[in-house]
């Protein structure tokens, strides 16, 4: 039981992830107008297997069962590429609808910064993999990126303040973005305040929010939001989904490949759980 509490903040991130996503997916699925898509089945998928592989190897660790915890590695080196693409899709998705109905994407911004976020963070952690927490952190700091967009759905569907009734209602968008990011901010700093040497990936998942605010706002200041939504909807979705694989997939694979010094391959120390490393010793 003492290991479990050592990683009592990274299950609950994960715990607190799993059901602010379902909130998110619920009118997808439950709503009153419900039209599940096959790319929803992808997205929803990816994250959940996503999500149970980090808990997963967060439970293995703290049982100290270090042996399954590095075999668990090899499935998280593969579901990565697997994640990326799947953001990527629905990036191109979200691009087509808008241009198809005439109406904004107003996450346009966000979802390429997400995208390309997720493969810059999952790269760094594979990277980086022999600071074994440092590691774990930026695997388990992911789970950020994924808490933004689940917070603003599920703020969307279930807050009165933040429903949408009509183009009046609109400003609520940027609104529950803003109460997202908050949330976001305090868990960040909760978990940055844990382990301010090796948890420093949690503020840099936190940052692509700040990023892709900046960016929106310099875009739009200079019209260039809609060229941007025409060039993310050009490439098919299935085009998207695999050059984003492949990509991804080579990535990690060249950071985990021997660099010909006669050794065998790096292993891919896990995942979830090194974010505290070594002290469930």
């Amino acid at each position: 039981m003492g290991r479990f509490k050592q990683y009592g903040a990274e299950f609950g991130l994960i715990g607190a992830t799993s059901v602010i996503g379902a909130l998110g997916f619920w009118n997808i699925y439950l709503g009153p107008s419900a039209d599940p898509q096959p790319h929803h089945h992808l997205h929803i998928a990816t994250t959940y297997l996503w999500l149970g592989l980090l808990f997963a190897q967060l439970a293995q660790l703290a049982r100290g069962n270090a042996s399954r915890h590095r075999r668990l590695g090899l499935a998280v080196l593969a579901a990565g590429p697997l994640l990326v693409a799947s953001a990527a899709l629905l990036t191109v998705h979200s691009a087509q609808r808008a241009i198809a109905s005439g109406e904004p994407d107003f996450l346009i911004v966000q979802n390429v910064v997400g995208t390309v976020w997720l493969a810059l963070v999952l790269f760094l952690a594979f990277a980086l993999k022999r600071r074994r927490k440092l590691h774990g952190a930026l695997l388990m700091s992911t789970l950020v990126l994924f808490l933004g967009p689940a917070l603003f759905f599920a703020l969307l569907a279930f807050a009165p303040p933040f429903r949408i009734e009509g183009p009046e209602t609109f400003y609520r968008f940027q609104t529950a973005a803003m109460t997202g990011q908050a949330i976001i901010a305090v868990v960040v700093l909760a978990m940055l305040l844990r382990d301010r040497r090796n948890n420093w990936p949690y503020l840099l998942a936190g940052g692509s929010y700040l990023v892709a605010e900046a960016a929106k706002a310099w875009l739009t200041h200079l019209e260039l939001i809609d060229p941007l939504t025409r060039l993310v909807a050009t490439p098919g979705k299935a085009a998207a989904f695999l050059v984003a694989l492949a990509l991804v997939a080579v990535l990690l694979a060249a950071s985990v490949w021997p660099r010909g010094n006669g050794r065998h391959p790096s292993r891919p120390v896990a995942v979830a759980a090194d974010v505290a490393g070594d002290r469930a010793v």
